[in-house]
């Protein structure tokens, strides 16, 4: 008789569990919110297929021949080629980010390129300075600045202006006449402008003893650290795609790509003891002031006795 309620009391167990599952699946069937009615019926079969999938996902054609700054690039290597197609494959399909650096450069190209034509610097490196900062007044860990990427001593050794109300690394144009004296210091070094590029990445220091440790005077047969391993071929993949942005799946209407900033520039010989107050005296405000100026650093700008600024204001 004990065993036999113990059994009963088993199978009454069981069904109320049954039972209990079976409602909440219904319950969960029949109860969706408006927004997710709209998710569910969105989702066809074939939107997750890998046949939908493979539209999009394309393999890299890599180009027959190559060049930086006029040097050729080994592609006949294996290691080279792969290198490469990594870079292409990586940017290519880091869609948002890629784009958005691709707007900028017809912002921000015509403002650097005619400074390194006056400096004979080859145009290549515009690419150098897409994969240091996305051209942005970046801040890396190591408080490298800019569009260049200028550690506080470097960009004063090159006669960059730099405390703590100005900091004139966040000045596009003079940033950029900074990073032609240095790349072009490091190709009298190196007589290579790929080299140059090297070590702009790692140091020249770390160069010059790879050159001399491995017996080899060229990038593409070097052991050098992964950044660096990488750096040439990153500014080779954003040359190929900022110079056929369709080829690589990236197209951009016509009003798309951002323009060129609209300014006027105006000379100022004394000090300003409250730039909010100046920009409004001159038709704008404290924070368009700073985006045309992000050299400014502060709320105010010191300026010493025969001493003068350059200050763009947007028209």
């Amino acid at each position: 008789m004990r065993k036999r309620n113990v059994l009963l009391a088993c199978g009454f167990a069981i069904i109320l569990i049954g039972v209990t599952a079976a409602l909440t699946f219904s319950i969960a069937q029949n109860t969706t919110t408006e927004d997710d009615s709209g998710f569910y019926d969105g989702l066809q079969p074939d939107v997750l297929s890998f046949d939908h999938m493979a539209q999009y996902v394309n393999d890299i054609e890599l180009p027959e021949t190559l060049e930086f700054c006029g040097e050729k690039v080994p592609l006949n290597r294996f290691y080279v080629r792969e290198s490469l197609e990594r870079e292409l494959l990586v940017n290519s399909y880091r869609h948002a980010s890629t784009i958005l650096l691709l707007k900028r450069t017809t912002r921000w190209f015509p403002v650097i390129e005619p400074i390194m034509r006056r400096n004979n610097l080859p145009e290549d490196f515009k690419y150098l300075a897409m994969i240091e900062s996305d051209l942005t007044n970046a801040v890396s860990p190591s408080k490298a600045v800019g569009f260049w990427q200028f550690l506080e001593g470097t960009g004063k050794q090159y006669g960059l202006e730099i405390y703590k109300e100005v900091d004139m690394r966040y000045n596009q144009e003079l940033e950029t006449q900074a990073a032609c004296s240095f790349l072009k210091d490091l190709y009298k070094r190196f007589g290579s402008w790929t080299l140059a590029a090297a070590a702009y990445n790692c140091g020249g220091g770390r160069v010059s003893r790879t050159i001399e440790e491995q017996h080899v005077n060229s990038y593409y047969d070097m052991l050098l650290p992964n950044e660096t391993e990488r750096y040439v071929y990153r500014i080779l993949a954003f040359k190929l795609i900022t110079e056929n942005p369709a080829k690589y799946g990236f197209h951009i209407s016509d009003e798309g790509w951002y323009q060129p900033l609209d300014y006027k520039t105006i000379t100022v010989t004394e000090t300003i003891e409250n730039l909010a107050d100046f920009a409004i005296e001159q038709g704008t405000n404290l924070k368009m002031l700073k985006y045309y100026n992000p050299w400014l650093r502060s709320e105010k700008l010191t300026i010493s006795q025969g001493n003068s600024y350059e200050i763009k204001l947007p028209r």
